[in-house]
C-alpha cells in the first residue's frame, strides 16, 4: 500500500507540479506527517523532490525530471476501460483519438492483462445520460474544447433564461453533468478586482469566438473542487425553503424518481411514522410556484401541511386541473 502511495505522490508531482502537504494528505486521506515520511523515502530513493517553504509553497520535482515508473495493474487497466469516457470523446471532436488510445493501451499490456481489459470493456457500458433526456448536440463543443485546451480567450454569445448577453471569457474547464455539457469559465481580470468563475451551459452558447488572446490559468484552481462547491452552494441556494408533507410509501418512491433531495429528507431518522405507513417530514424546497408543481407530480400521495403559502398553492392548482376536467 505504501509503495503504491509513494508511486503516486511521485507520478502527481510529476504531472501537477508543486503540491502542498495538506493538499496530499487530503488526496491520499492519510496525516501530514505520513507524507513527510513519504517524500523523506522518495528522497531517500535518489528522486530529486525539494519542498518550498512559503504560503504558495510545497513539494516540487527538480525540473527536466520524469519518471518511467508507470507500468499498469490488471484492476489499473479494467478501470480505464471501464471509465466509459468514449462518448464524452467524441462530443470533444476526440473520438477517434480515444479509441486509438483504448487500442494502443490495450497493445501495451501483457496479454493476460491485455485479455482481461477487454473482457471488461465489452461487458460493461457507462451511459451517463439521464433516460428520456433530449441529448444536446455537441454544436460548438469541439472548438470550446480547443479554446480550453490552449488557454485561448472567448467572446460568447449567451442566452440564459433571463436575458441575452455577449462576454469575453476565460474558459477554465468542461464538464459533463447528467449528459449535459457545461463551461466554467472567469472573466478577464479587472484592475483592483476578481471576479469568482460561472458556469455556463454550453448549449446556451448561440456564437463562439476563439480570439487571439491567451490568458494565465489561476495557479490553485483545481476544477473538480470547484465543481463540488458551486454545486452544493448551488443547491443551497434553490432549496432554500423548507416544507412540511404527509406521504405514502408509493409517494417516496415518486419523490425518489422526481425530487431526490427532497426523498432523502424524507428517509432521515427524524422523520416520524404515520398510519399505513405515511411519513411526515420536513423537506427542502424552491419557491412556492415550483415546488408546488413539483409536488403536484405526485398526485394524491402526498399532503402538504406547510406552510399554508405552499398548501394554498398545491390547493389552488389541484382546483384548476380538477376545473379542466369536471
Amino acid at each position: 500500500m505504501r509503495a503504491s502511495r509513494l508511486l503516486s505522490i511521485l507520478i502527481m508531482l510529476q504531472m501537477r507540479g508543486r503540491l502542498s502537504a495538506e493538499s496530499l494528505a487530503q488526496e491520499f486521506e492519510v496525516s501530514i506527517r505520513t507524507i513527510y515520511r513519504d517524500i523523506d523515502q522518495l528522497s531517500a530513493a535518489g528522486v530529486p523532490v525539494y519542498a518550498e517553504r512559503g504560503r504558495a509553497g510545497g513539494f516540487e520535482l527538480h525540473e527536466g525530471y520524469r519518471t518511467r515508473l508507470t507500468g499498469l495493474t490488471h484492476s489499473e487497466a479494467e478501470v480505464l476501460l471501464l471509465a466509459g469516457a468514449g462518448g464524452a470523446a467524441a462530443d470533444l471532436g476526440l473520438g477517434a483519438e480515444a479509441a486509438a488510445a483504448q487500442l494502443k493501451l490495450l497493445a501495451s499490456l501483457p496479454p493476460e492483462s491485455g485479455a482481461s481489459a477487454q473482457r471488461v470493456a465489452s461487458r460493461f457500458h457507462l451511459d451517463a445520460a439521464p433516460r428520456y433526456a433530449r441529448i444536446e448536440p455537441p454544436g460548438l463543443l469541439p472548438a470550446l474544447a480547443a479554446a480550453v485546451w490552449q488557454d485561448q480567450r472567448v467572446r460568447i454569445g449567451y442566452e440564459s433564461w433571463k436575458v441575452a448577453v455577449t462576454r469575453e471569457i476565460d474558459p477554465l474547464g468542461l464538464v459533463l453533468k447528467a449528459g449535459v455539457w457545461y463551461l466554467v469559465a472567469s472573466a478577464p481580470k479587472v484592475v483592483g478586482k476578481k471576479a469568482a468563475p460561472r458556469t455556463y451551459r454550453v448549449s446556451n452558447i448561440r456564437i463562439l469566438d476563439v480570439l487571439p488572446t491567451g490568458f494565465k490559468r489561476p495557479a490553485r484552481f483545481d476544477l473538480a473542487q470547484h465543481w463540488e462547491a458551486s454545486a452544493r452552494e448551488f443547491e443551497a441556494r434553490l432549496l432554500n425553503g423548507r416544507a412540511i408533507i404527509r406521504i405514502s410509501p408509493e409517494g417516496r418512491r415518486l419523490l425518489r424518481d422526481n425530487y431526490p433531495a427532497a426523498e432523502l429528507a424524507v428517509a432521515a431518522k427524524h422523520a416520524k411514522a404515520q398510519p399505513q405507513g405515511w411519513v411526515k417530514a420536513e423537506i427542502p424546497v424552491e419557491d412556492v410556484s415550483q415546488s408546488a408543481r413539483q409536488l403536484l407530480r405526485l398526485g394524491a400521495e402526498v399532503e402538504v401541511l406547510g406552510p399554508p403559502a405552499l398548501r394554498k398553492a398545491v390547493a389552488d392548482e389541484a382546483r384548476k386541473v380538477a376545473a379542466m376536467y369536471r
